[in-house]
This record gives structure tokens, C-alpha cells and sequence, in this order.
């Protein structure tokens, strides 16, 4: 069954000196302030999409590589993943780097470095952004 989920930015202003809020309308987790100059210079108060991209983007590829994990005999303790997304105003979004560190007992090293790479192209939000580069640094612990 298909599930469908919803967020909501509301914007006024123009793109220099408006803001916005974007608020999770399926989870009602909450509502976040957005601007232009949060995505063009950085911010720690303040959300872009990027953050949100690399938010689907971590939590994504943490499911199926724990998946994968244990679908091989080899079930995880701990995957800890942070997806960075990189913007470049006038460019766009050039890229995800994804890095995990993950507590996985009885699996090689190669195994490991094998079903992290399958599960960063496997990952839904992977396919979507397949027009960027997307990369992975994987640990095991």
C-alpha cells in the first residue's frame, strides 16, 4: 500500500529577503523557518532543503543497509549515518556524501564495504537523487 507524506512551506517575500517555514504535515513533528540566506551562507537556527534532503537521505540509507545486513545473517547493533548535501547558489545541489559508522558482529570487512555500497544505490532517496553524485564512507566499528 502506497504512503504518501507531506510537508508545507509557506513564503513571503522575494527570495533575497523573504522567509518561510516549512512544517511536517504528515507527522505534525513540527514547523521550521526557512530563508535564502540560511541556504546560500549557512545557518544553526535555521532549516534549507538541503538539510531536509540529507535528513530523508541518512535515515533512508540507515533502513536499507540494516536491511541488507540482515537479510545476509549479519543483523546490525548500531548504523549511524550523516548525509551531507552540498548547494552551490547559481549551481545547485552537487552532491550527498553519505557516512556511516555501523556495530555489525560476524561480517568481514568486505562483506560490509559490499552491502553498504549495494544498499547506497538500493535506497529510494539514492535513486531519486540520482542526478547528483552521491557518495559513502563506510566504518565498521
Amino acid at each position: 500500500m502506497p504512503v504518501t507524506s507531506e510537508a508545507t512551506t509557506t513564503w513571503t517575500g522575494s527570495l533575497a529577503e523573504g522567509s518561510g517555514t516549512v512544517a511536517f504535515s504528515s507527522s505534525h513533528l513540527g514547523t521550521f523557518p526557512i530563508d535564502w540566506k540560511a541556504r546560500s551562507e549557512g545557518s544553526d537556527t535555521t532549516t534549507t532543503p538541503e538539510e531536509l534532503i540529507a535528513a530523508a537521505h541518512a535515515s533512508c540509507f540507515s533502513m536499507a543497509f540494516s536491511h541488507a545486513l540482515a537479510e545476509n545473517g549479519t543483523p546490525p547493533e548500531r548504523v549511524n549515518t550523516t548525509a551531507s548535501v552540498t548547494f552551490k547558489p547559481g549551481t545547485g545541489i552537487t552532491g550527498s556524501h553519505l557516512n556511516v559508522n555501523a556495530i555489525v558482529p560476524n561480517i568481514t570487512p568486505e562483506a560490509f564495504q559490499k552491502l553498504a555500497a549495494e544498499a547506497k544505490t538500493g535506497c529510494p532517496v539514492s535513486q531519486a537523487l540520482s542526478g547528483i553524485e552521491i557518495t559513502l564512507e563506510a566504518t565498521l566499528a
